[in-house]
């Protein structure tokens, strides 16, 4: 071949090359838009919850990391299906996804409510998410979901609650006697343990808690933080606001997904919605400090509410109606997904608890002593 030859056909190759990377550059675009994935995914808050808010943190990672192969849409309670059909709106594909707490679907199998508002012998609900992901937590869920429920979703738990407040009052609670025959608005255990104690239990979605208290539907009623009582409103209808309970001393939120749906993603897409759970645990845990402690002065400078702990007395009466609970549930022998397994996971539970609460209490010095000596006389 001459010297010209090798010369035009150098050309030709250099041509050719140029323009498939032309073509390629061009047809990028289009090739991303047709593997994009939309999935609706609906909180179980009202939009102007910072429970909504803590939904779309999670989403908003989704998204941002999936680089546009993945896109999370977020609705808000109600826009589907209302909070309490979220589980099974999920299994039946009407939603893709949803972001709410398991103790919702306890009327299911109470051992949902073991994945939530479980008997208060975690120290914290961290330690919740840490029998759940390395304590045998996660395992035992699939298996209700899976086995014995054959719920078509996957989840995770997400995101670790601070204990949350016994509630709102006209009156304070200061005798485990003024709970008997009280309507009060819980979920979960936590019914369970209210109506061993006598009350009357009514079990409402977030945002028709205030409108029933201010009717007088019920006596008093808890849903879980400052920032959410604030903003639905319950400063507004009741002034007694009592904190330090052991009716629901953790809780975490549950992230779901249709099974079908995930197990069809590719498994990069699986891992940032599974990875992205986790990230959001770790933001929210920061996040809260600021605005819960925040929105607490709030109500109680500026609000007129009243603050006050609830009595030895009241939490002793908490801790004896659970061994009641807890003994009931797990002798009931009716079947075997009820009191044996509810066991197994208590079980499970109680070791974890066992060994880590003890690491805690033995290792970590006070934080009472700490704070007193450095703020108290401030």
């Amino acid at each position: 071949m001459s010297e010209k030859q090798k010369a035009g056909r150098r050309g030709l190759l250099r041509a050719a090359a140029v323009g498939a990377t032309g073509a390629a550059v061009l047809a990028t675009p289009s090739v991303s838009r047709a593997q994009t994935t939309t999935l609706r995914f609906q909180s179980t808050w009202p939009q102007r919850d910072i429970f909504h808010e803590f939904a779309q943190d999670y989403v908003e990672r989704v998204n941002r990391m999936a680089g546009g192969r993945l896109r999370v849409e977020l609705l808000a309670a109600g826009a589907v299906v209302g909070a309490f059909q979220v589980l099974d709106a999920v299994h039946a594909g009407t939603l893709d996804g949803g972001h709410g707490v398991a103790a919702y679907w306890f009327g299911k199998n109470k051992a949902f409510s073991l994945f939530g508002t479980t008997p208060p012998w975690f120290g914290d609900a961290n330690q919740l998410l840490g029998w759940f992901y390395h304590g045998g937590g996660e395992a035992m869920y699939k298996e209700l979901l899976h086995d014995i429920l054959k719920v078509n979703v996957v989840g995770f738990l997400s995101g670790p609650m601070p204990t949350q407040p016994f509630g709102w009052f006209k009156q304070p609670i200061e005798r485990p006697e003024q709970i008997r025959g009280l309507k009060y608005r819980t979920v979960g255990l936590a019914a369970d343990l209210l109506a061993e104690m006598g009350a009357a239990v009514v079990s409402l979605p977030g945002g028709e808690i205030v409108p029933a208290l201010e009717r007088g539907v019920i006596d008093g009623a808890e849903f879980n933080n400052p920032s959410s009582d604030r903003v639905l409103g319950f400063p507004d209808v009741a002034k007694t606001y009592m904190i330090q309970s052991y009716h629901q001393r953790v809780e975490s939120f549950e992230i779901l997904f249709n099974r079908q749906k995930y197990e069809g993603l590719p498994a990069e897409l699986q891992a940032i919605i599974r990875h992205s759970a986790e990230a959001a645990s770790a933001d929210m845990s920061w996040k809260l400090q600021d605005r819960y402690s925040k929105d607490l002065l709030e109500m109680t400078q500026r609000q007129g509410v009243q603050a006050r702990p609830l009595p030895r007395a009241v939490l002793d009466a908490q801790l004896a109606a659970w061994n009641k609970v807890i003994e009931r549930l797990e002798g009931d022998n009716s079947n075997p997904a009820n009191g044996p397994f509810f066991k197994k996971i208590c079980d499970s539970q109680r070791d974890w608890c066992r060994r880590v609460g003890n690491f805690f209490l033995r290792y970590e010095a006070s934080q009472v002593v700490s704070y007193n000596h450095f703020f108290a006389s401030r």
